[in-house]
């Protein structure tokens, strides 16, 4: 029901712009489009509450009833857009000097247009189907009594995914499962035992494999040289999976391997090699079959210094083909004992294993006992119970505690979970309904980048303007963080601002959505191995996905004779080179093209797009990663486009057809593309980076100024612009009042054409410099103009005491890293640098100081009391026993540098020794990396000759 719900709030969206812009409309069709936006607005407002009743509760002809408004909506909302696309290409065509002018020109010629011919039969029919549909309704709620079915109130929206992830992922009854395998691994390695060691882990889905192999995997790979952590899925990429790993181990090394075409053996060839001599810590995890497990194996070289190999798997039988050995151990994952599920259960609701209020405490035991002990439905099950922060009723308990149904104890054990699963996934409001089944169109274990897929949200329509200072990705990213504290989705990569970069959807809850999505058809999966979802050839194809498929499985007759004709998305995630490209005609009304990833080669290495100017619906166009090459795109005529990802694909001029997309929003390319004039025609831009402005004139530079909308900017630029170019570009970097990130990329060199009595972008968060430099502070860097500054990585030729104090009074600012350079006399800097003392940064999660040679006792007690991550660099000579460490409450990483020029042998392992020192007695026992720089060439013989005698 949240599809038909889904599909018609875009479409109620159309015909009110339609009502109120100046389409000239006949007063006749005006009447029916209002006539009309009135029924539909009753049949939505019926199809929320329907949404909220299990399909199961639900009568077939409430079902069928709902079909028939979803495809109403669908072909409504193609019929206004084609309406508008004739406007915008007819106005589009004018040529009068004056925008106002050429607009009121077109409208005159168009008068009554909408009252001829196709379109006033499609808008006639929509309105007569409507009025049946509305007295199906009537029908159906005396019958059904839908208007009984509101779950009420709605959870608030937490911006901060950081601590709640935290909360949701507690490490609770894998302590003694840890320490059993961080034992087993560890033992032998005092001895003469150096055989390499596999444990598997076994279970089904949602016991927590994953999780118990990372904190085993985190708790040990100190002790090794390199290690990696890689997951392989029901359909691996077996060539995929061998470069990760081959990156995890070496990222300097391997910093390109993902853009290399190796085969197999070429790949199991260079990672044996690498492994040979090296004693490694590896995890594989998630894999399915035993065939995958024997290919992988042959990569992994028993060179006899001791290596550890961690796999997880579901099935049996390959943890027990994983462990092949006497050495090798297999690891049953096993539910939580009771008072375990009860530690998660009360941690996730009540942040506390005994604040459990007395009345709800036997509900609490029931609901636990159905969870089984499994933590994904303990989570899932909390999640639904504590979504708005506070604690639900009695009643509400009892009710979900009775709707569980037998529980995971008594069998059925995944169609249990798909079942306690469906619960979350039912409270749920009907917007996130719908943006939730639409991840059933990435791969399993695919990691979906934020940014990509909220724009993908947008461009079909899933988000509206509700909040008039909010932006519609504003908006998308509330609805992404709603989703993660809901537990329905895990964030990967969080950053210092508690921000995930992506996310991926745990195996369980893809089932489940999948079969949402197949039953409401709302996307069609074609995978070449396992899952096909092309069931029924009568039903439209409004969504498209093929995963893990070929080139041979573009052509099967199946798919062929598939009706491309109402398709509004299609995503391709090949394993291949994709030749030639599958032809873009048949897609009339497409709205998603997202092709990221393919290497897609037509003729003379040129991609087949010949068609691309067609899909005139077209909101997102995504070719990161393509390499298209030097063809050149006509998009001129894709008059609603929103963003289009060009980055990684070797175009070295942007079509000039670019800039007459006035409704462009993001724009993502690389600085080695050429940027021509007429950017500032792209007023709508939020996003636009990176782009090399080297070959601007003044002109262009303060055409720049135009793009006022901009959220986000990368701009790369030379030394070599005069100071009028860089006055001009500083001014309209200024005008930028709603920017929230500035990235100056580019080669090395200043950026002191900022003047200090400069006025940043009021709301700026993110400011970096890259490869640029300052040659001090600017002043204008302060908390007065940067009171929301969050994220500053900055260079600068030289730093002084003061400007430590400045910045620690930036009280939003969560990351800092402050690199200088690293010229001059190390005794002047050292002088220079000894007397700094770090005070305030009250929310500084991460600081990095580069290029320092010396920061001894600047930690004095209070400062920075939520700083998790430090790295910094010291001057060998100048450490001294008290590093001020202890004096960081929340300190959980170190990576120091050692600075050792001119010191001897037993002046680097005495400073060596005082930095371990100070990590180990921090009560936090943070884990230390250390890095030794400038060494002189006989002291560092000597040293190497003492680490080999001592191993």
């Amino acid at each position: 029901m949240e599809v038909a719900a889904g599909a018609m709030s875009p479409l109620l969206h159309k015909l009110g712009e339609l009502l109120v812009g100046e389409f000239n409309l006949e007063k006749r069709v005006r009447k029916g489009i209002t006539s009309l936006e009135t029924e539909l607005a009753l049949i939505h407002a019926t199809l929320l509450k329907v949404a909220e009743v299990p399909p199961d509760q639900l009568d077939m002809d409430v079902k069928v009833w709902a079909g028939k408004v979803r495809d109403l909506s669908y072909d409504m909302e193609d019929a206004a857009d084609s309406f508008m696309v004739r406007v915008e290409e007819r106005s589009d065509g004018e040529q009068p000097t004056n925008m106002k002018n050429k607009v009121k020109n077109f409208l005159k010629k168009t008068t009554k247009l909408f009252g001829k011919g196709k379109a006033l039969h499609q808008i006639s029919d929509a309105i007569e189907e409507a009025r049946d549909l509305a007295k199906e309704l009537t029908d159906l709620r005396k019958r059904y009594k839908l208007e009984m079915h509101s779950t009420g109130v709605r959870a608030n929206i937490d911006p901060r995914l950081l601590d709640m992830y935290k909360d949701v992922t507690e490490i609770v009854g894998i302590e003694e499962g840890r320490d059993k395998l961080v034992q087993r691994l560890t033992a032998g390695d005092e001895g003469s035992d150096h055989q390499v060691k596999t444990i598997s882990i076994v279970g089904f889905g949602g016991l927590g494999k994953t999780t118990l192999a990372k904190a085993v995997y985190d708790r040990i790979k100190v002790n090794f040289d390199c290690g990696a952590f890689v997951s392989v899925s029901r359909s691996p990429d077996i060539k995929k999976v061998f470069k990760d790993i081959l990156y995890q181990l070496d990222k300097d090394k391997f910093q390109n391997i993902h853009t290399t075409t190796r085969d197999e053996k070429l790949l199991i060839d260079e990672l044996h090699e690498f492994l040979n001599d090296k004693r490694y810590l590896i995890v594989i995890d998630d894999i399915w079959d035993q065939k995958t497990w024997g290919v992988i194996k042959c990569a992994l070289s028993r060179n006899g210094l001791g290596s550890r190999i961690i796999t997880t798997t579901r099935n049996i039988n390959v943890s027990e083909a994983c462990c092949s050995s006497d050495a090798d151990t297999v690891h049953r994952m096993k539910p939580l004992s009771d008072k375990e599920s009860q530690m998660l259960f009360y941690k996730r609701i009540f942040h506390s294993e005994t604040g459990c209020p007395h009345e709800l405490q036997e509900i609490s035991k029931g609901i636990l006992k159905k969870c089984g002990g499994v933590p994904l439905a303990i989570i899932t099950v909390a999640s639904l119970l504590s979504s708005d922060e506070q604690i639900k009723s009695k009643d509400h308990w009892c009710n979900l505690m009775n709707s569980i149904g037998h529980g995971l104890t008594e069998g059925a054990l995944v169609e249990d979970m798909k079942r306690i699963l469906s619960f979350s996934y039912y409270d749920l409001p009907s917007h996130l309904k719908t943006c939730l089944l639409y991840l059933s169109i990435f791969p399993e274990d695919y990691e979906i980048e934020r940014e990509r897929l909220i724009w993908r949200w947008i461009a079909e329509g899933f988000i509206q303007y509700r909040e008039r200072e909010k932006s519609l990705f504003e908006i998308g990213e509330s609805y992404f963080n709603e989703l993660v504290n809901r537990s329905m989705i895990q964030p990967v990569h969080i950053n210092c601002e508690d921000k995930a970069r992506a996310c991926r959807v745990h195996d369980m809850v893809l089932d489940l959505i999948c079969s949402f999505s197949s039953e409401e058809n709302f996307v069609t999966i074609w995978e070449a191995k396992g899952r096909r979802s092309i069931h029924d050839s009568l039903r439209k194809v409004r969504r498209l996905s093929l995963q893990n498929t070929s080139m041979a499985e573009l052509s099967n007759p199946e798919l062929g004779t598939t009706n491309m004709s109402q398709v509004r998305s299609f995503s391709l995630f090949m394993n291949e080179d994709v030749n030639p490209m599958p032809s873009l005609s048949p897609f009339q009304v497409l709205r998603v093209l997202d092709l990221e990833g393919c290497y897609l080669f037509g003729k003379q290495d040129k991609i087949n797009l010949r068609h691309l100017g067609s899909l005139i619906h077209l909101r997102f166009l995504g070719l990161k990663g393509t390499r298209v090459g030097e063809h050149q795109m006509e998009v001129g005529r894709l008059h609603f486009l929103q963003t289009l990802d060009i980055r990684c694909t070797y175009m070295e001029e942007l079509s000039p057809s670019v800039f007459r997309l006035r409704q462009l929003v993001r724009l993502c390319i690389d600085s080695c593309t050429k940027v021509l004039v007429g950017l500032g025609n792209l007023v709508s831009l939020e996003e636009l980076g990176t782009m090399d402005v080297r070959h601007f004139s003044d002109d262009d530079f303060k055409e720049l100024g135009n793009l006022t909308e901009l959220r986000v900017l990368s701009i790369s630029f030379s030394e070599e612009q005069n100071e009028e170019k860089h006055k001009a570009l500083a001014d309209s970097i200024g005008n930028m009042h709603k920017l929230q990130s500035l990235e100056f990329a580019g080669t090395t060199g200043r950026i002191d054409f900022i003047p200090g009595a400069w006025v940043p972008p009021p709301g700026l968060c993110k400011f970096t410099t890259g490869s640029k430099r300052f040659s001090t502070l600017p002043k204008w860097i302060n908390p007065s103009s940067l009171p929301f500054l969050s994220y500053l990585w900055i260079r600068m030729d030289q730093v002084r005491g003061e400007h430590i104090q400045i910045l620690g009074t930036l009280r939003a600012l969560r990351f800092l890293c402050i690199q200088i350079k690293s010229d001059g006399l190390m005794e002047e800097r050292a002088a220079i640098e000894r007397g700094f003392m770090v005070t305030a940064y009250p929310r500084l999660r991460e600081c990095r100081f580069l290029g320092f040679v010396s920061v001894p006792c600047m930690f004095p007690r209070g400062a920075m009391p939520m700083l998790r991550l430090l790295e910094l660099w010291l001057r060998t000579l100048d450490i001294g026993s008290d590093l001020g460490m202890g004096h960081l409450p929340s300190l959980e990483q170190v990576s120091v540098g050692l600075v050792c020029k001119e010191a001897s042998v037993e002046e680097v392992t005495k400073g060596e020794t005082a930095v371990r020192l100070a990590a180990q007695e921090h009560p936090n026992r943070p884990t230390l990396h250390i890095t030794r720089h400038d060494l002189e060439p006989l002291v560092e013989e000597e040293l190497q000759r003492m680490n080999g005698t001592n191993e």
